[in-house]
């Protein structure tokens, strides 16, 4: 029998090999930003179809993220972790050497798929290594670190590797990373699946209709403000998602082994989660994205600067991360969430007033650092509450549904924060850059509106009585049983 210490020391690999992972995803979502000029001039994208090269890797992502979580949870988690590991690799190498707008667009496709198959299989082997309570929330508390970080972490990366080595090198970087990770998995990850008294059957139908739906939805999102949000394009693929997410929840109310077990959402905490971890992702995107127009449009830094100063922010998320992942201990989920989606408020609101003529160090750093303990005060709690209560054979679910919803809320908050930002914009003349301040300063106002809007749900939504209970077996090491229905 292993000794507790040599049993801790193999959990803090695992913990390291998956979260290293995670952070490689969610990076792929944000270190094409700076390079996006160089692709442009190299690929000859125009201004809009750029766009693609991010809604591609978005799209596919969010649309594969709940089937990426059954068949872990079905087919072995350390399985689709190395399926989804050899996808992203061989689809980062594919688009280091494109040669064409088309190559490059389908290659970030082919890497949210991976991504879609790792995400919800690392994030269940978390849940299902770590107990319950005082340990799951440290081991949470460095994955939602290394996730918040990733964001910035990829702003960062990415100019550096854009000004130094090309563009090319922002995907060819995960070659080498993804094949240190695929060598070691069978090494140091144990195999492990779904235990349930239900047959093992795959849910074909549902699995085609929620993808197809939240697919739809996404390509929905990201295209509207090119589109327009009252266009018939537009409103058909709106309805067109709605109807086949219906038929989806008809399907599983029919299947004897669903997709989605339906009664999973009887957890109220697992609901609340669920829609703040939407408004969490729309805060996100939308923040990084913004800050990186401000600071390369109307501040004319270059990629490389762009990158190193997001620095600050990147090491904030670590130690609030930290810091959260203690307090959700002692105090509960529930406050702390609603502490960090109200510091991401007053993040964002203190962003709506950069000026045309700033600074990084007058209009940014302050803001950043605001808003960077909220992202760690939020990842953290929502992350655990999304989890929290659920049985084991249903943690690839549950990593799913928390994963779906911070992508389909990012997609959404880029596309109306996008939409609010152009709505400012005189018509039939090139934006100068007080246009283009005025521009930024209304979407951070959006953005801070979100988050504001999180915290309100949370208030009202996430139980306090289920909070105070999943505190209590933290500190006294209990492992807890389902949240109580709300």
């Amino acid at each position: 029998m292993p000794s507790a210490s040599s049993a801790a020391q193999r959990k803090g690999l695992i913990l390291a090999l998956l979260a290293s992972t995670q952070f490689v995803i969610v990076l792929d979502a944000s270190i094409v930003n700076v390079a996006l000029p160089s692709v442009m001039r190299d690929l000859d994208f125009t201004q809009e179809s750029v766009t693609w090269v991010l809604n591609a890797y978005a799209l596919v992502f969010g649309g594969f993220l709940l089937l990426g979580g059954r068949l872990a949870d079905h087919l072995g988690r350390r399985r689709m972790f190395m399926t989804g590991a050899a996808i992203f690799g061989l689809a980062s190498l594919a688009g280091g050497l494109a040669q064409s707008s088309a190559w490059l667009v389908i290659a970030r496709g082919f890497q949210g798929f991976g991504g879609a198959i790792i995400g919800p299989a690392a994030l269940s082997m978390v849940t299902t290594t770590f107990e319950e309570g005082a340990e799951r929330n440290k081991a949470l508390g460095v994955w939602g670190a290394v996730a918040g970080m990733g964001g910035a972490a990829g702003v960062l990366l990415g100019g550096i590797l854009t000004q130094s080595l090309g563009w090319q090198a922002v995907l060819l970087v995960n070659v080498p990373v993804l094949s240190v990770i695929w060598v070691l998995a069978p090494r140091i990850l144990p195999e492990s699946r779904a235990e349930t008294d239900e047959p093992r059957t795959f849910d074909v139908p549902g699995a085609v209709a929620i993808t197809a739906g939240i697919g739809i939805l996404i390509y929905a999102l990201v295209n509207a403000p090119s589109a327009g949000w009252g266009s018939g394009q537009t409103l058909g693929l709106l309805a067109l998602a709605a109807v086949t997410i219906g038929a989806f929840v008809a399907i599983e109310q029919r299947q004897s082994a669903p997709l989605v077990p339906l009664s999973i959402f009887k957890l109220g905490t697992l609901r609340g989660a669920n829609v703040v971890g939407l408004l969490v992702g729309a805060s996100l995107f939308s923040m990084f994205l913004f800050i990186t127009f401000y600071l390369q449009n109307v501040l004319h830094h270059d990629a490389l600067r762009t990158g190193l100063e997001y620095l600050p922010l990147a090491l904030t998320i670590i130690v609030s991360a930290g810091v959260a992942s203690a307090l959700v201990s002692t105090l509960g989920f529930k406050p702390v969430l609603i502490t960090g989606m109200l510091l991401i408020t007053a993040g964002l609101l203190w962003f709506s007033r950069v000026s045309v003529d700033g600074t990084w160090l007058k209009d940014i750093l302050g803001p950043s650092l605001l808003a960077a303990a909220g992202l760690g005060f939020s990842f953290v709690p929502v992350t655990i509450a999304a989890v929290a209560g659920t049985k084991p054979h249903e943690a690839g679910l549950a990593s799913g549904l928390i994963n779906t919803s911070q992508q389909v809320g990012g997609a959404l908050g880029v596309s109306v924060l996008i939409a609010v930002a152009s709505g400012t914009l005189p018509t039939g003349a090139a934006p100068t850059p007080a246009d283009l301040t005025s521009r930024y300063q209304h979407a951070f106002l959006a953005g801070a509106a979100i988050a504001l809007a999180g915290a309100l749900y949370a208030t009202f939504a996430i139980s306090s009585k289920d909070s105070r209970a999943f505190a209590e077996a933290a500190r006294s090491g209990e492992a807890q049983t389902a949240v109580p229905v709300a």
